[in-house]
């Protein structure tokens, strides 16, 4: 990584020294909780009556989840979150503002003093280049990096919020290597990657004869993580069934296997990501209040690539010196090409982009890299090809195949061909075949395993 960044680095010129760290303090003035105090400095944090909130307000006229509070640079951002009756600054009904300090905030009954206040004591957020392999050196990223140590400091659980493709993963990897539980394993958990009949058996486990298919005894992620870090990725899209049961065991810290009768013991720290709005989430019934709850003790937001465009050249040439000597110079047409490019896919668009230009050169760039869409590696096919998985599609259509199956069966293949031809493409390289997929490297050896023991998951019911 030092190699890395020394090579990235080269040519750029030296960042300015980010301006002194600011926070605001939020005073109840009046209403029934007068005297109540919260300071806003890194972390998004939420006001209203639910127990989950920073600030806890009694006042009848306040919703659950009333507002959001977030600082971005030298102002604060307040998000009214869709309450009953709304969020006024200086009097004026918003649905979201900027403010400097010395506004009022009312909502119902309460009225809220906001005053800007040199963060940390006034103290400058410490200069980094990155955290773990999270690169950037833009305010926003100072920010992030500040509040993560104070994560991996701690034992707590935390949701990473962002969008897709801003390096979630990464982050979590990051605050479990400098945690006290670096020595222990960092298990990924995408609930994004299974069915719903299947993620109960991933996450907690299954005895052997426990239905059709379970050939043996297999552990859940909770043991596997077993003194060290469990990263569930696309919490929001965790089955509602499913929800109580990971509520329980997060609470009980034990687990029952699929058609066992016996509960597992397990010290695992919870880091959960999301790229959807929870807080709407829970709101519109989707997921449970007191699941949220656990899993965002503390909760860190990661900034699409589009707000921190001082980082692109520095992503850009450390993802391009990460292919190695064979790669050549950086080249400084690639930043000219893509000036002004909003990056909707964010991190893993870039690290694509970058990817492709070497493989390809300019001339295979006729059209930017889609969010998420791992087939911009590869030249797409013609419209009237039909490839071995689209034959597989087909006969399982023909063969009237229940919609589950199929589906994960469809998956499955998919994930084969996918990951066999992107280790082809990199001589069988996993940390750079990784890197190419967008995923951690961990969650790919995960992968390689699943396809590799012919999908025990596939004969499941």
């Amino acid at each position: 990584m030092e190699s890395t960044l020394k090579d990235a680095l080269r040519g750029i010129s030296e960042p300015p020294e980010p301006s002194p760290s600011v926070g605001f303090v939020l005073e109840v003035v009046s209403g029934p909780d007068h005297g109540k105090r919260l300071t806003v400095a890194s972390a998004r944090v939420l006001v209203g009556t639910s127990p989950i909130c920073d600030l806890v307000l009694t006042d009848e006229r306040v919703s659950r989840r009333h507002l959001a509070l977030s600082v971005e640079d030298t102002t604060l951002r307040v998000e009214d979150l869709q309450s009953t009756n709304g969020t006024f600054a200086n009097e004026l009904r918003i649905a979201g503002a900027y403010l400097r300090g010395g506004e009022t905030i009312t909502i119902g009954k309460t009225l809220i003093l906001v005053t800007p206040v040199p963060a940390e004591a006034g103290e400058k957020i410490a200069r980094a280049v990155s955290f773990g392999r999270v690169l950037g050196t833009s305010a926003k990223m100072q920010r992030v990096y500040a509040f993560a140590r104070k994560i991996a400091a701690s034992d707590i659980s935390c949701t990473i919020e962002g969008e897709t493709g801003t390096g979630k993963e990464q982050l979590a990897e990051a605050i479990h290597d400098e945690s006290a539980r670096a020595r222990g394993p960092f298990v990924v958990f995408d609930c994004t990657a299974l069915p719903g009949t299947l993620m109960e058996s991933a996450l907690f486990g299954h005895e052997k004869g426990s239905f059709t298919g379970a050939s043996a005894t297999r552990r859940g992620v909770f043991e596997q993580a077993d003194g060290g870090t469990l990263f569930i990725d696309e919490i929001g899209d965790l089955d509602v069934t499913l929800q109580p049961k990971l509520l329980r065991a997060i609470q009980r810290g034990e687990t029952q296997r699929v058609g066992g009768t016996g509960w597992i013991k397990s010290n695992v720290r919870i880091l959960a990501a999301t790229r959807r709005d929870l807080d709407r989430e829970v709101q519109e019934g989707r997921f449970r209040d007191d699941l949220f709850f656990r899993l965002a003790v503390a909760r860190i937001e990661l900034p699409p690539l589009r707000e921190r465009g001082a980082d692109v050249e520095l992503l850009a040439r450390a993802f391009w010196a990460s292919l190695g000597p064979s790669a050549g110079p950086f080249p400084a047409e690639f930043l000219t090409r893509y000036r002004g490019h909003t990056w909707p896919g964010n991190v893993r668009e870039l690290l694509n982009t970058v990817v492709r230009w070497q493989a390809l050169g300019e001339m295979g760039l006729g059209e930017r890299i889609a969010e998420d869409a791992p087939e911009s590696l590869a030249a797409p096919p013609a419209a009237s090809s039909t490839g071995p998985g689209d034959d597989l599609v087909e006969r399982l259509i023909r063969d009237a195949v229940p919609f589950s199956k199929a589906r994960q069966l469809a998956a499955l293949d998919f994930e084969r061909r996918y990951l066999r031809s992107i280790l082809e493409s990199f001589g069988g390289n996993v940390t750079k075949a990784a890197q190419a997929s967008g995923i951690g490297r961990r969650y790919f050896h995960m992968l390689l395993a699943k396809i590799e023991d012919g999908g025990e998951k596939g004969g499941q019911k």
